[in-house]
């Protein structure tokens, strides 16, 4: 029989009795049985123990998980004392850290935060996908509709350019730095053809697809003016809803420069000229001078190991494809 993990060995009372009657051995053979019972006891014992000391620690690390991710979700009430809340976008808008999820989530939590006098977006970023953007921007928008008495600023720090500043013209202020950049309200699809290095290498492209326009913009075919004047149209449409966004944000504050929607981009000094942003300030000065809470908490989500392994996987196969199989790219910057 299989008695903890270990082989039981069973002393037959048959082998006991004719040891005892006679009379030799029986001693030896009762203290043999007894040792490996005492063996087979301690070794239980043992197993027993180190699983519960395993149990132990798994229970007290999904409970140390608990805590910690209490902690990150209710961080605002760890916070007693009034602040100001940041939330940061920081580099390419997309899948990611940077993406609308993410963003917006971030926001969320700034927003509802009991404690939170003010949100400030501390942007830094050259631009992304028109959706993402579009997303935040929207977010914005409702949620100063639903915490009416919470002012939201804006911060550019290094660049505040094309889907970041998208973002920005949802604040009710935007602060610059007189050497930041600013501005490149445009759209762009950018890409490569190869079909001249084919002909020259004589490598013949064979494209079948159905649907007689599928194989639109492929690098490795010449570019027709329908794919020309099609692309353009779609660019067009976009770039309407970038200028439709800047201005509700920034109404009649903006100049009526006739450059400022052609992609061109500026210093902040420029930007201030020509009504893209409000006035000159760090992220500490608005907290000081204009929020009056000069203590600063971060909302800005982070993901967690595994969410960020996916989205990092998923936002590299996006772009491998985007890169390799269709070659062009479709971004506000």
């Amino acid at each position: 029989m299989i008695f903890g993990n270990k082989e039981r060995v069973d002393i037959s009372a048959t082998n006991e009795a004719a040891a005892i009657n006679n009379g030799v051995g029986a001693g030896a053979s009762n203290g043999a049985g007894d040792d490996i019972l005492q063996m087979l006891a301690k070794d239980y014992l043992k197993d027993k123990r180190a699983r519960r000391r395993w149990g132990l620690f798994f229970r007290c690390l999904i409970v140390a998980g608990l805590i910690i991710w209490l902690g990150s979700k209710f961080a605002d009430t760890l916070v007693d004392d009034a602040h100001t809340a940041v939330v940061e976008i920081n580099g390419v808008i997309g899948p990611g850290a940077v993406s609308a999820h993410a963003i917006n989530r971030s926001l969320q939590d700034a927003f509802a935060a009991p404690s939170s006098q003010a949100v400030i977006i501390e942007i830094n970023s050259p631009g992304g996908t028109p959706v993402q953007a579009a997303q935040i921007n929207a977010e914005i928008v409702r949620l100063r509709g639903l915490y009416p008495a919470k002012p939201v600023y804006a911060c550019i720090i290094d660049i505040g350019a094309s889907g970041g500043y998208y973002i920005a013209v949802a604040a009710d202020e935007i602060y610059a730095h007189p050497a930041s950049i600013v501005g490149s309200i445009g759209v762009i699809m950018n890409g490569f053809g190869l079909s001249g290095v084919l002909q020259k290498l004589g490598i013949e492209r064979r494209l079948i697809t159905a649907g007689k326009h599928k194989g639109i913009l492929d690098p490795f075919s010449p570019v027709t003016p329908f794919d020309r004047t099609h692309a353009k149209s779609l660019l067009t449409d976009v770039h309407a809803e970038f200028i439709a966004a800047v201005k509700q944000g920034r109404g009649d504050r903006l100049s009526d420069h006739p450059d400022i929607f052609t992609g061109l981009f500026w210093s902040g000094k420029q930007a201030h000229e020509l009504g893209l942003i409000d006035e000159f300030g760090s992220t500490q000065f608005i907290a000081r001078e204009i929020v009056g809470e000069e203590t600063l908490v971060d909302y800005t989500y982070e993901l967690g190991f595994v969410e960020g392994l996916a989205d990092k996987i998923g936002a590299t196969l996006i772009n491998t494809l985007d890169n390799t199989i269709f070659a062009k790219s479709f971004e506000l910057r």
